[in-house]
């Protein structure tokens, strides 16, 4: 088929995610490699948000791609009851990359049932029922992840499941309260977790999940402080702390996991994307090993046929060893460092430019109609005029492919993107951030 027809018949036949389906255009992929894919009339893209901030390698990786071939020449299947080489491998290499707190994992399909099954894990070992999660999340679209997640894509699902409880997320650049320093602001929102659980019932929270850093909703980076407070308040009321590192994990932020940036050992961990970079789908559940010796007594009632996937779990051998071998997370911390000074340069330019939150290569550009007032550029659900849409479209009228969410634009680069590569795209974010000046607010 050519790039029409492809382009045809998934329109006809395919139903795209968290989209109207009337006035969809989807670009034919012809080709991928690295950092770039190409459409069938030849036209080169630049990846600048990892796909769904997952492909951190790039496309076209050998080494994933061998250890794939490698695996199917093998067997392609055996069920989770059986022993598998690369089911063992990866856990043992999971494990190794942790701190010494942790003992095994539950392998899983994706990000969704990573977070499905640690809840179940955190209310079978406590044997309490509620959950809590923050407004500004996203944990997955399945009906358990769902309700976890606090955003408005949670709405379909409601009314939900009884015990998912919410609080706020330390977004400092959104609050009215002017603190004078991070210390003060992780106080206040820890002295509110606090009161809200004592409110709740201790003795009834199994759970508090959190993605380290914020994702989609923000990149919202945590105060000083603040994610040791969490832990303190989980030891001080037997509460299981979960760390969402779905997105965050796999070198992003310039650490193997994002919470090791923050002097603070979660629980449980729950994992996807980067594990494979999408080359097999694969998530699963880091376990600690006083949680995981409970079960050596107790029934692990969680179950998937697909539960460490033999061609999944090779592929994630290959992608984590490839982590070590390429020094990611160095090129992550040398090339992030450029990303924000770039970012704060395009702050100080550009009147749309309210706020840029980066750590590592995980990023992101706050749009506002007043930068004193900090009036968004469009509010959630919000944009009759398609501000965002135009934003997003001028950017890939330049090749510079990525997402935006509310009134932020995502830059989240693949982790072996180059300095000059960086450079070279970004003059692309400048150039349309110049148009949102002069035509937007």
């Amino acid at each position: 088929m050519n790039g029409e027809e492809i382009k045809s018949k998934q329109k006809e036949y395919v139903l795209q995610s968290w989209s109207k389906q009337g006035n969809l255009n989807p670009i034919a992929v012809e080709k991928a490699e690295g950092i770039y894919f190409y459409d069938y009339d030849g036209k080169k893209y630049t990846d600048m948000s990892s796909q769904l901030v997952n492909l951190n390698v790039g496309f076209g990786n050998k080494d994933i791609g061998d250890a794939i071939k490698e695996q199917v020449d093998k067997f392609c299947f055996v069920g989770p009851s059986y022993a598998a080489e690369s089911r063992s491998a990866l856990a043992e290499k999971i494990i190794g990359l942790l701190p010494e707190e942790f003992g095994k994992v539950f392998f899983t399909n994706a990000g969704a049932d990573a977070n499905e099954n640690a809840i179940k894990i955190a209310r079978l070992y406590t044997g309490r029922k509620k959950v809590f999660s923050r407004y500004r999340s996203y944990h997955g679209s399945s009906f358990g992840a769902g309700n976890l997640t606090g955003e408005p894509r949670r709405y379909p699902l409601e009314p939900g499941i009884p015990g998912f409880v919410k609080f706020f997320d330390p977004y400092i650049y959104r609050e009215p309260i002017e603190f004078k320093s991070e210390e003060e602001a992780t106080k206040y929102y820890l002295t509110k977790l606090r009161e809200q659980i004592i409110y709740e019932g201790p003795d009834s929270v199994a759970a508090i999940v959190m993605e380290t850093i914020t994702g989609s909703n923000g990149i919202i980076i945590p105060p000083k402080g603040y994610l040791p407070g969490v832990r303190k308040i989980c030891d001080e009321f037997g509460i299981v702390m979960i760390c969402d590192e779905v997105m965050a994990g796999w070198c992003r932020t310039g650490k193997m996991f994002a919470f090791q940036n923050f002097d603070v050992v979660p629980d449980l961990v729950t994992f996807a994307k980067g594990v494979t970079c999408g080359y097999v789908p694969l998530g699963g559940v880091c376990v600690s090993s006083k949680i995981a010796s409970y079960f050596d007594e107790h029934l692990l009632s969680c179950g998937l046929t697909y539960s460490g996937h033999p061609l999944a779990c090779a592929a994630g051998v290959a992608c984590v060893d490839y982590y070590s071998k390429a020094d990611i997370c160095g090129n992550v911390n040398k090339v992030g460092k450029v990303l924000g000074e770039i970012l704060e340069e395009l702050k100080i330019k550009h009147a749309c430019v309210g706020d840029v939150r980066y750590i590592g290569l995980f990023s992101c550009v706050e749009l506002v109609r007043d930068k004193a007032t900090k009036e968004a550029l469009v509010e959630y659900g919000k944009d009759p005029e398609g501000r965002m849409s135009k934003i997003i479209g001028m950017l890939k009228a330049k090749g510079f492919m990525t997402y935006s969410h509310e009134n932020m634009v995502f830059i989240c680069p693949p982790l072996i993107i180059t300095e000059e590569q960086l450079r070279e795209e970004m003059i692309k974010m400048d150039e349309v951030l110049s148009v949102v000046d002069a035509e937007m607010i």
